[in-house]
């Protein structure tokens, strides 16, 4: 199906240059004397390169379809993560690349959402939350307790985030996966 580059949305997948390739960012840009057009971040799944692409804003792109399944991690393969689809279970094998900041909130059995293009793996969505075990955290030395203060903690994935006094060791809590804060005791 062809659309206007001007339609072009986060997440796409498109046809470029004989490639499918997955829309990371998009900007619409008319500069003072000149034609609009829309300047695009491209990452082709052949590859796994990213590129700025301008597109005029009347240009025709072909998309290609994406689907989007519910996953669960299942374990880790070296530097690769495996997730297996609960449905078949079938299991996927994904770089680290592409799991990027979500790896420290991947404990076994984590949801997520997968979404594919042309049966390969483009992106992988964790939830808004997680929860997580506390694998250390330090006793609070009386006292300290004047101005809601924090300390640092570390969690069962090795992800370190600052929480409030009375969380001990052992302890399930939920962080905020978009800002990596604790949030609240789980």
């Amino acid at each position: 199906m062809a659309v206007n580059a001007n339609d072009l949305r986060k997440g796409m997948a498109i046809q470029y240059n004989n490639d499918v390739c997955v829309v990371l960012e998009v900007t619409h840009r008319t500069p003072g004397n000149l034609r609009a057009f829309v300047q695009g971040i491209l990452r082709s799944i052949r590859t796994g390169k990213s590129m700025d692409v301008r597109f005029s804003s009347t240009e025709k792109v072909e998309t290609v379809p994406l689907n989007t399944y519910k996953m669960e991690f299942s374990y880790k393969s070296g530097d690769d993560y495996v997730f297996v689809n609960p449905e078949s279970f079938e299991e996927v094998t994904v770089t680290p690349e592409l799991v990027g900041e979500a790896k420290h909130y991947l404990v076994e059995n984590a949801s997520v959402q997968m979404t594919f293009v042309e049966d390969k793996a483009v992106q992988v969505e964790i939830p808004a939350s997680v929860i997580l075990t506390v694998t250390d955290a330090p006793e609070g030395i009386r006292g300290d307790s004047a101005n809601n203060v924090q300390k640092a903690i570390t969690l069962e994935t090795g992800l370190v985030v600052q929480a409030p006094l009375f969380i001990k060791t052992g302890e399930k809590i939920k962080v905020d996966t978009r800002t990596g804060k604790y949030m609240e005791r789980a």
